[in-house]
């Protein structure tokens, strides 16, 4: 008895410190790698507690390697851009300008009730009132209200205002988003304007930049 008190108590241990070193993510928004792993880190637990014939190693290094493995992804993923969609996928616009992506909604395999539950818990009734809604992939529903029906509405105060648009990454981790670049109708030459007028004078030094909702570039350094 004693014997499984410490088996026990060094896989809890274990599994704990490496649910921690994954990140800070909750249950519903994990990735779905990160899920796999989850579910596979508990089961490799489960069975030297159950089972005192399987040696306590058995138990340890599937759980460590597996730790590896998700740390290495995770890295992959910082670097580039084309792993991360081929390992997590890419965000799915479902409403734009009030209006239902019926295509997307199927490839997402979602059912309209589906997406007005969704709507409801977030506090949106009517579809004409969203300008984006955007299935992320952690599979939580990101919602862009119309700017004149936001808190203290710009529309109930007659003040004339622009709608947000989602904002564009242009640089990541110092590489250029050349297909973002592209939907914004700027090129390369617009981009190294705005670095030089910000004191930049390499994106390998930018972590991040973006196109804001208020057209306005915004970037952090790396240091």
């Amino acid at each position: 008895m004693f014997i499984v008190m410490i088996r026990t108590a060094i896989l809890y241990i274990l599994v704990v410190l490496t649910m921690r070193l994954m990140g800070k993510r909750q249950i519903g928004e994990l990735e779905p790698f990160e899920l796999a792993i989850a579910i596979m880190i508990s089961d490799l637990a489960s069975l030297p507690m159950q089972d005192l014939g399987i040696p306590l190693l058995y138990g340890i290094i599937p759980i460590i390697t597996l730790l590896i493995l998700q740390t290495l992804i995770t890295i992959l993923e910082l670097k580039s851009q084309f792993f991360r969609k081929m390992v997590s996928g890419k965000p799915s616009v479902i409403i734009a300008h009030g209006k239902i992506d019926i295509k997307e909604l199927r490839n997402q395999r979602l059912t309209y009730n589906d997406l007005v539950e969704e709507l409801r818990l977030k506090g949106f009734y009517n579809i004409q009132d969203i300008a984006f809604a955007v299935l992320e992939t952690s599979g939580e529903l990101s919602i862009i209200p119309k700017t004149d029906i936001t808190s203290v509405t710009k529309k109930d105060l007659n003040i004339a205002s622009k709608q947000d648009q989602l904002p564009i990454t242009l640089i990541l981790d110092g590489k250029i988003d050349s297909n973002n670049l592209k939907t914004i109708n700027k090129d390369i030459n617009w981009l190294n304007s705005q670095l030089i007028s910000n004191n930049i004078d390499n994106p390998n030094k930018v972590f991040i930049a973006i196109l804001d909702s208020q057209n306005k570039f915004f970037f952090q350094l790396k240091d």
